[in-house]
């Protein structure tokens, strides 16, 4: 299992350019700089359509392509070719959007998962396809507004549950899978880290929220991210060979309410529905606590 890393003990140097051209607040932007920051030198970097192109500023060998759906395939490809010459010492890594992943991407996610393809992928969850003009994806919260789920008379946001990707990813045997967030570098610090030196499929799943597609302001990225966590709508946790631990465990979880209201995609809830989400949360955290420290199946 994975120790939390403080940023200091990486060293000083950064693997970014410093500028880049994503929204303010971007919690992306925030993914990318740590996962760099984490590998180091030694890694290539893929990425399909997604807002990953307005911060494509890591300095790493970086393979860009349209393919919606075709990250699992790449980063098949150059971990094989690296493999064929000698290089498995180099990372394979991609940082896909949840687009990339859970719905779109997620027949090469799977399959490469399958083949316990030697790569590691890091999903950056904004929960929509943000860079297309906000519609629903599979990995959005219950209830959200978007531009496919807008509210209206006959409309109260996406009413579908979340697919939970990291579960699936480990019931599918993945030697190493993890969620992560934001608001917690070390933690994501930590797992990334002890990744890199795992060989076979990992896979890293990070709450990325999105100031311009979630409806707050910029400057409260971090703060809103860290209420997902202390709710309970994004837990932490990692699976390591079938053992599942909880990261972060508090006595007692903040209620979503609190969370929920600072976004403007939830504004027009009413006690109801937050009473609904509230509900899901309590029975999956539930089943987290009573499996922490144990086989997951």
């Amino acid at each position: 299992m994975s120790r939390p890393i403080p940023l200091h003990e990486l060293g000083d140097r950064e693997y970014i350019d410093p500028a880049n051209q994503a929204c303010q607040g971007c919690g992306g932007a925030i993914v990318s700089r740590l996962v760099s920051k984490a590998l180091g030198e030694g890694f290539v970097r893929a990425e399909v359509a997604c807002c990953g192109p307005a911060f494509m500023n890591i300095r790493a060998p970086s393979i860009y392509v349209e393919v919606f759906e075709g990250a699992g395939a790449l980063m098949t490809g150059i971990s094989r070719g690296l493999k064929r010459i000698g290089r498995e010492d180099v990372v394979v890594m991609g940082i896909i959007g949840d687009g990339g992943t859970v719905d779109i991407g997620f027949q090469g996610l799977s399959a490469a998962a399958e083949r316990n393809e030697n790569i590691l992928w890091v999903c950056y969850d904004n929960e929509a396809y943000m860079n297309t003009g906000g519609q629903k994806s599979g990995a959005t919260t219950p209830y959200a507004a978007t531009t496919t789920t807008p509210i209206g008379e006959y409309s109260r946001g996406k009413l579908e549950r979340r697919k939970n990707v990291p579960l699936l990813m480990a019931v599918q045997g993945a030697p190493y899978v993890a969620t992560a967030s934001v608001a917690f570098p070390e933690d994501l610090l930590g797992k990334l880290v002890h990744a890199k030196g795992i060989r076979g499929f990992r896979y890293i799943h990070v709450s990325s929220p999105c100031p311009t597609g979630w409806g707050y302001d910029p400057k409260d990225t971090i703060k809103v991210a860290r209420g997902m966590v202390q709710s309970g709508l994004w837990p932490l946790y990692e699976v390591s060979d079938g053992i599942l631990r909880l990261n972060y465990k508090p006595r007692e979880l903040k209620p979503v309410r609190e969370v929920l209201k600072m976004q403007g995609r939830f504004r027009h809830l009413n006690d109801e529905e937050i009473e609904r989400i509230q509900r899901e949360v309590d029975a999956f955290w539930r089943r987290l606590v009573a499996k922490d420290g144990g086989e997951i199946f």
